[in-house]
Parts: C-alpha cells; sequence; structure tokens
C-alpha cells in the first residue's frame, strides 16, 4: 500500500460526484501530495484514471477493498 497525504471517501456517491471530490481535495495540496480515494460507483474505475490523465496528475493504481475500490491520485504540477 502507498502511502497517501489525505482521503476521500466517495462510498455512495455517483459519477460524476466522486471526481467533482477528488478534484476539490487536490487543489490545496502541494504537488506530489497523494489523495486516496474510496468510492464503489463502478464507473469510479474509468473516471479516475481518465480526470488524472486530463488533469495531469499521476493515477497511481486501484486496489480492492471491502465492498469498494481504493484509488491513489499522486498531484500533478498543473
Amino acid at each position: 500500500m502507498t502511502d497517501f497525504d489525505t482521503t476521500l471517501d466517495a462510498i455512495g456517491l455517483l459519477c460524476p460526484l466522486p471526481v467533482l471530490k477528488a478534484r476539490k481535495r487536490l487543489q490545496p495540496l502541494s504537488v506530489g501530495s497523494v489523495l486516496r480515494i474510496l468510492a464503489d460507483d463502478p464507473a469510479a474505475v474509468i473516471d479516475v484514471p481518465h480526470f488524472c490523465s486530463e488533469a495531469g496528475h499521476d493515477f497511481i493504481g486501484v486496489e480492492e477493498g471491502e465492498n469498494h475500490q481504493i484509488y491513489l491520485i499522486r498531484k500533478g504540477g498543473h
């Protein structure tokens, strides 16, 4: 498991809310900080990596949690 700086609990939220909340949570973080997102929206497996590529963040990966997924994003330099 990668170290992370902050967690966004998006369990129960449907697309596009997990990504919108992730964008807001990443704003105050310094470049290189890692955001952990907990989400159970099936679309997040597509939306989160796409958001990262569009916004210039590094998608570290996804792991299976209990009844949800755990996404890790490293803030890029934009």
